[in-house]
């Protein structure tokens, strides 16, 4: 694919755009940067950019900007029935994401993962078996690393370790050569029907064909059920034996089986981290990683020293017998409630953000069970306090969990410090996305530290 000379327009200045305006200026393109947001808003990508000869059309998507273009570049998150993008679909531009323009040129093996929660823990932990096999690779996408910029890196031999989100499948013609749906559970409802949700995650493996692999969460019918539309080799991964091919747990032991043999992978009292879930992705890791075939002594390394990563129940500090969790990744009640179980201390849970539409029931009443307080923070906070409250009265009128509502999470923050006691656990944990106030969670989980620092007056401990 040829840019020189080419009119490109990037749509939306992330971290999907800003690693695309500077591959397009390096193929020698004239770039378009079109935002909705205004200059005051973009500051720091905008210094990510400064100095390359772009134009920049910013405060609207101008739909002349989008449609008038040889190539329309379509970061992650963006509106695809945007006016200028139907335009120009209509006038034959090539509309590209960063994840189908990565496919069509990356040289080496991907191995893809997606679902709707687990996806960046286990992203993680598969670059980490491919370290301590001592094999070339490279981890990025949806894991907050752009991949363009990657490809100068990438040689046939090289593997590629890829996290992707149900927007980067919507504009994919191509599966990675092992891809993992690690579970579909409902989400994004905010823009997307069901339907429409679950077809994007089965877009990772689509394109695949016999040559492929297909790791699929048994633990998950939607998962599961995909197994009779592919193509390529299925292997599964599930906390108990599977039918045919797969990871799973034996006798206390990940166990890998496969073309009828079996062998032990890790103990799985080595997971480091807490809960289930976690246990679910390490062994969709493992799965992972012995189609890849690196060998079972790197995968039970790996295992064994992960400790996670940012954001994802991350211990922040501990003070005063109380300590405090980042689970900034939780935009889902059903990821809140996968963090609450973790724990068998008594809660200060934070719940809000931006609402996505989906149940808060089996949400509320759990926090009615756990919680010593719940406090609600940003634009769904109402909402969510509503919820809450509700099942507090059908569950236990006389015993309901202290509830506040809070403007904004540095009153959040501030109100689960005062309220927490020895032996509590303070756990963000929001259940919804960010947007209402921050451009990611990422950004969100940062904030919150920040914020608990200053109240402790303690600095991060080390988890090393």
């Amino acid at each position: 694919m040829d840019f020189r000379g080419k009119r490109v327009t990037v749509v939306g200045l992330g971290i999907e755009g800003v690693d695309a305006v500077r591959f397009f200026v390096g193929k020698g393109a004239h770039v378009t940067v079109s935002d909705a947001k205004p200059p005051e808003r973009l500051g720091h990508r905008l210094a990510q950019i400064d100095g390359l000869p772009v134009r920049l059309s910013l405060g609207g998507n101008d739909p002349e900007a989008l449609a008038d273009a040889d190539y329309l570049f379509v970061s992650q998150g963006v509106p695809l029935d945007l006016p200028g993008i139907s335009e120009a679909r209509r006038r034959g531009v090539p509309v590209l994401s960063m994840t189908s323009l990565f496919l069509e040129l990356c040289p080496g093996p991907v191995a893809g993962i997606t679902g709707s929660s687990g996806k960046t823990t286990t992203t993680a932990l598969l670059g980490e078996m491919f370290r301590y096999e001592g094999l070339p690779h490279v981890v990025g996408g949806n894991i907050g690393v752009g991949l363009l910029g990657m490809l100068p890196l990438v040689h046939p031999y090289t593997w590629v370790v890829l996290e992707i989100s149900h927007t980067q499948l919507q504009l994919t013609w191509r599966s990675p050569h092992v891809a993992a749906v690690l579970n579909i559970t409902p989400n994004h409802l905010d823009r997307f029907t069901w339907d429409e949700y679950r077809a994007l995650k089965a877009n990772i493996v689509r394109y695949q064909g016999p040559g492929d692999w297909a790791v699929l969460g048994y633990d998950c019918e939607e998962s599961r059920a995909l197994a009779d539309r592919v193509a390529s080799r299925v292997v599964f991964f599930s906390l108990e034996d599977v039918e045919g091919e797969g990871a799973f747990v034996h006798r206390g032991y990940a166990v890998w089986r496969c073309r009828g043999r079996q062998r032990r992978l890790f103990p799985v009292s080595t997971v480091r981290l807490r809960g289930r879930h976690n246990l679910q992705n390490a062994l969709a890791a493992a799965a992972m990683a012995c189609a890849c075939g690196i060998s079972a002594e790197s995968i039970a390394r790996a295992v064994a020293t992960f400790r996670g990563v940012e954001h994802r129940l991350e211990l922040v500090a501990s003070a005063g017998g109380i300590e405090y969790y980042n689970d900034s990744i939780a935009t889902t009640p059903e990821r809140t409630l996968a963090g609450m179980r973790c724990f068998d201390r008594p809660l200060v849970l934070l719940l809000g953000g931006r609402d996505k539409h989906l149940p808060l029931e089996e949400l509320a009443e759990e926090a009615c069970r756990r919680c010593r307080a719940v406090v609600f923070f940003g634009e769904s906070g109402p909402k969510l306090e509503q919820a809450v409250a509700e099942a507090a009265s059908r569950l236990s009128p006389d015993g309901r969990p202290i509830l506040v509502l809070e403007r904004d999470l540095e009153g959040a923050v501030a109100a689960a410090h005062r309220l927490a006691r020895p032996g509590d656990v303070v756990l963000l944990s929001p259940a919804c996305t960010s947007f209402d106030a921050y451009d990611n969670f990422e950004e969100r989980g940062r904030h919150f530290r920040e914020l608990v620092h200053a109240l402790v007056k303690e600095e991060l401990p080390s988890l090393t």
